[in-house]
């Protein structure tokens, strides 16, 4: 007898199998299940809501065009974060190349409201942005998507010893910016 969690992987075995042949209806379907989690991984690696809005378009276009290579139905969320890291890097990469004329353009615009929509305090938001993008990319999967180590240094494709040495350095890195917030408040 199949539990609800074994319902669920059969259901989305069977959207990829169709979406692997083309069904555009099975592939928005399954796409959409997991758009908010994209949404959520984008926006903590761009920083604003409509960067994080292109990422999930750039997501949906590149794992629809490729999702023929997806090996491993079972896998289908895991390939998709993947993508969405890839593109939210790539974006990253294009934005540095543009030169910043008035760098203080903030200071006209105001606050961003759009941090409502992340479950992450301002806080956590804050130390996550002080990691590199490799260590960010470690927390991210390991912690706010409770991928296991091992699946974590398959899904950045990274040996599994590389992997525990960043999460490790990340975790030190997290906690030694808590402490000096801890002592600064006091």
């Amino acid at each position: 007898m199949c539990n609800i969690k074994c319902k669920k992987v059969i259901a989305i075995k069977s959207l990829v199998k169709k979406a692997q042949k083309g069904n555009e209806k099975a592939y928005i379907t399954l796409f959409q299940q997991y758009e908010a989690d994209i949404y959520r991984t984008a926006y903590v690696y761009v920083k604003n809501q409509e960067d994080a809005l292109d990422v999930v378009q750039e997501t949906a276009y590149r794992s629809f065009a490729t999702i023929s290579h997806l090996k491993d139905p079972k896998y289908f969320k895991t390939w998709l974060i993947r993508i969405t890291i890839n593109c939210s890097i790539d974006l990253l990469r294009r934005r540095k190349k543009v030169v910043q004329l008035k760098p203080d353009y903030e200071e006209y615009i105001g606050e961003e409201s759009e941090t409502k929509d992340l479950p992450l305090s301002l806080s956590l938001k804050e130390l996550i942005d002080a990691l590199s993008e490799e260590e960010k990319s470690v927390i991210l999967l390991r912690f706010y998507h409770d991928y296991t180590i091992r699946e974590t240094a398959e899904i950045l494709e990274i040996p599994l010893g590389t992997t525990k040495t960043v999460l490790y350095r990340a975790l030190k890195k997290l906690r030694k910016q808590v402490d000096e917030e801890d002592v600064h408040e006091r």
